[in-house]
């Protein structure tokens, strides 16, 4: 048994998610994790509302909440989602949390001792109408990139482009609209990232197997243009974690607050503190998961994130991290994903376009989502959903193959032995060229689960699937039992012995199916088939079972027409 530390990007806690950003992140680590722990290794699922920052101050100003009120609500709001989507974590934190606090402090402290930390005097955009200094996402302009108009003072959404708010053409402030806009000088906080380019190069040329479009990101931000450049980590805000020097006041750093990006990643940490914490663990616990020298030397960790996020995993959190001089876990692979595209456009909460999580859950149970995110995730490339292809997928995949195979063979088996796996028969040459073929797609999609091959996973399980529905039509028990009932009794017992093991290996696609069907076979058995022919085996003649509500219902060209109406928004 492995030890296996799973993270994935935390989502900011503005507002509910849309389906791009859970296959993005939280849902294929949730696959990662629900895998290992069904493979039997001892696994940590780490997530955590992402709260500092522009996004948190603004959406509670325009609810007209405090900060730490909004932020309180939305988190039980997406924590509450995360179940409904069947997210597995460990724990589901709060980068807000007091131990976030002091242990980004402590990682501030031991960086600066370091002398990975100057102070530096800048010039930063201060807004007359609002009377306060604007931070990056307080700023929106027009990228001078690529010429996007609604990129941030941080970062373009639109090319990836790190900015800083002065490079904006046209800049207005994020909280009022004014333009009326001047520099003024204020002192900041940097970490000395160009101090440390060699070890970070060093370490990311180490990791070899990583996917090349997170290698891609991490030398481009390496190398392009002056290469690594030194990132400001505090911010004129009031909502944050103060500056501190450790447990001590940093002089001249009064009234300001880390940057968001420097105390979020931390949060994976102190989120494994929180779990400590919530579950009556001692500090060993936590640290075995974190300190190389307290029993994480064992352990693989493995992030889940998209692009957008690869170059403040390779490059800002790991400068922290060997900055500040301690043992610290560091990442082993990190599967990063492109983007999910809303039928021909993009996702936007402003417009009301595309499906978004609370939504998603009230049309549709979760697995139906969950399939098809995950079998179309984009890996290689950006993926689109469109209302045909998910109809097609669920349609197909879910209610002809799976639930059409669990339909048939329990209410055939009610109807000609009752509910009750039956005895008699013995394999013949089409049973055991079956266990054959799905030794060997059960092989495939065992290497394909473990190396996070995401699509490859989905198209193996379905294979697995249809072989079972390839041996039930030309079995054809229905006809043998007319003339040799115990040979159709064996074809059944099989059959069934099937709904198991589909259930087994499906559960980390689709959960909630999953514990259906082995509810209805009246077993916990979850052991993961080492072997198809004993698996085929593990529930015997004489074991009861139920006929199981319908697993996936169809969806019908008039709910497709009425989603895609519904979900259509407001085009630009």
């Amino acid at each position: 048994m492995a030890r296996h530390l799973i993270t994935s990007a935390l989502p900011y806690i503005n507002g509910i998610k849309h389906l791009g950003n859970l296959v993005g992140s939280q849902l294929p680590a949730d696959l990662y994790a629900r895998y290992l722990r069904a493979r039997g290794h001892e696994v940590m699922f780490i997530c955590a509302t992402d709260e500092h920052g522009t996004p948190a101050e603004l959406a509670a100003a325009k609810t007209g909440e405090p900060v730490a009120e909004y932020c309180a609500r939305m988190h039980g709001e997406q924590a509450e989602l995360a179940r409904g989507f069947g997210l597995s974590f460990d724990h589901y934190g709060r980068s807000s949390s007091p131990r976030n606090h002091v242990l980004t402090q402590h990682l501030a402290g031991k960086l600066a001792e370091n002398g990975f930390i100057r102070e530096v005097s800048e010039k930063q955009v201060y807004s007359n109408a609002d009377g306060r200094f604007l931070p990056d996402r307080y700023i929106e302009g027009t990228c001078p990139n690529c010429g996007y108009d609604k990129a941030r003072g941080d970062q373009c959404e639109n090319c990836t482009k790190q900015l800083d708010p002065t490079d904006l053409i046209d800049p207005r402030s994020a909280i009022s609209g004014s333009t009326d806009l001047e520099v003024r000088e204020t002192k900041h906080l940097y970490l000395r990232q160009s101090a440390l380019k060699g070890e970070i190069a060093a370490w990311i040329d180490s990791k070899t197997d990583w996917p090349i479009l997170t290698t891609s990101i991490a030398k481009k931000w390496l190398n392009d243009g002056d290469g690594l450049q030194d990132r400001g980590i505090t911010r004129d805000l009031s909502w944050g974690v103060p500056v501190k020097r450790g447990t001590e006041d940093w002089p001249g750093m009064e009234g300001k607050v880390f940057y968001v990006w420097f105390d979020a990643p931390i949060e994976y940490i102190a989120a494994t503190a929180e779990w400590a914490d919530a579950n009556g663990r001692g500090e060993a616990d936590w640290r075995s998961w974190w300190r190389t020298d307290e029993g994480a030397d064992d352990v693989t960790y493995t992030q889940f994130m998209g692009k957008d996020n690869v170059p403040f995993h390779t490059l800002s959190f790991p400068a922290t991290m060997i900055g500040s001089g301690e043992p610290w876990k560091m990442v082993d692979y990190i599967k990063s994903f492109n983007y999910l595209t809303y039928d021909g456009g993009q996702f936007s909460t402003s417009q009301g376009r595309g499906v978004f999580m609370d939504h998603a859950l009230e049309i549709l149970p979760a697995d139906y989502w969950r399939w098809w995110l995950l079998s179309h995730a984009p890996e290689s490339g950006d993926s689109e959903f469109t209302w045909e292809n998910f109809q097609q997928s669920v349609n197909k995949d879910l209610a002809d193959v799976l639930g059409n195979f669990v339909s048939r063979i329990t209410k055939f088996c009610r109807s000609k032995f009752g509910e009750v796996i039956p005895e008699g028969g013995e394999w013949g040459e089409v049973e055991q060229q079956l266990i054959a073929d799905l030794n060997t797609r059960i092989a495939a999609y065992d290497a394909a689960m473990a190396r996070t091959d995401v699509r490859k996973s989905a198209h193996e399980l379905r294979a697995i699937w249809v072989l079972g529905n390839e041996y039930l039509q030309a079995a054809a028990p229905w006809s043998t039992f007319k003339t040799d009932p115990e040979k159709a009794a064996m074809q059944v017992r099989l059959g069934l012995n099937l709904i198991r093991m589909y259930a087994v290996l499906s559960q980390p696609f689709i959960p909630f199916a999953a514990d259906s069907m082995l509810s209805a076979m009246q077993t916990d058995l979850r052991d993961w088939p080492q072997d198809a022919g004993a698996a085929l085996t593990a529930l015997p003649a004489g074991h009861a079972f139920t006929v199981p509500e319908v697993l996936f219902a169809k969806i019908s060209d008039e709910s497709r027409e009425e989603w895609a109406e519904r979900f259509k928004g407001v085009r630009a």
